[in-house]
């Protein structure tokens, strides 16, 4: 004798949304870094979720739309790494430093660092995509700057978060490169640490 199983309850329309949103969010990042921005056609993206056009352009204005979607999600993804590292009751030297561990090992999922510091600034233009970047990873860095007491005299320290920012991008993109991540995780927290003393 089988039990009798219940049949799965039915997704409601949120649900049924959020998954075909997802869906199209999940095949447009896989063919962006197999094929780039630029070779990516939206009936591809289509194909490749399961889905239709109309779902597609229910979703999102247009493919770029659908990029900075995905770009928004994986620097949210980014930034939640960082945070998770950096976690509450560390000292806040030791928070930095492991935030900037996390930085660099989260850009090296497959297809991140082309997506957010090659693709990104030429598909939606460098100040978008920095805009973008403020509210995620960068917010993070002038939190740790700021809590490890980075006062440098005479700098602003939204100016000295951005120029460091973009010394942690060049060296994700080393490490995209080829480059020894531990070599470059290591020359991060050496900086950190100058500028807290």
């Amino acid at each position: 004798m089988t039990a009798e199983v219940d049949p799965p309850a039915p997704r409601s329309n949120r649900e049924r949304t959020e998954a075909t949103r997802g869906a199209l969010m999940d095949a447009a990042r896989r063919l962006f870094v197999e094929k780039g921005y630029a070779d990516t056609s939206t009936p591809e993206v289509v194909a490749a979720a399961g889905t239709t056009r109309g779902a597609l352009y229910h979703h999102f204005v247009d493919k770029r739309d659908l990029f900075r979607a995905v770009l928004a999600r994986e620097m949210a993804a980014v930034a939640e790494d960082i945070r998770a590292a950096a976690r509450e009751g560390l000292p806040p030297l030791k928070a930095l430093v492991a935030g900037s561990d996390a930085y660099l090992r989260a850009m090296t999922a497959p297809g991140r660092t082309r997506l957010l510091l090659v693709d990104g600034p030429a598909v939606l233009g460098l100040a978008e995509v920095l805009a973008m970047d403020g509210a995620a990873a960068a917010a993070t860095l002038a939190e740790g700057l700021t809590a490890a007491g980075v006062t440098p005299r005479g700098v602003a320290l939204p100016v000295l978060a951005d120029l460091l920012s973009a010394a942690f991008d060049r060296a994700a993109l080393a490490v995209d490169a080829g480059g020894d991540l531990k070599a470059q995780q290591a020359a991060m927290a050496w900086l950190l640490r100058k500028l807290a003393d």
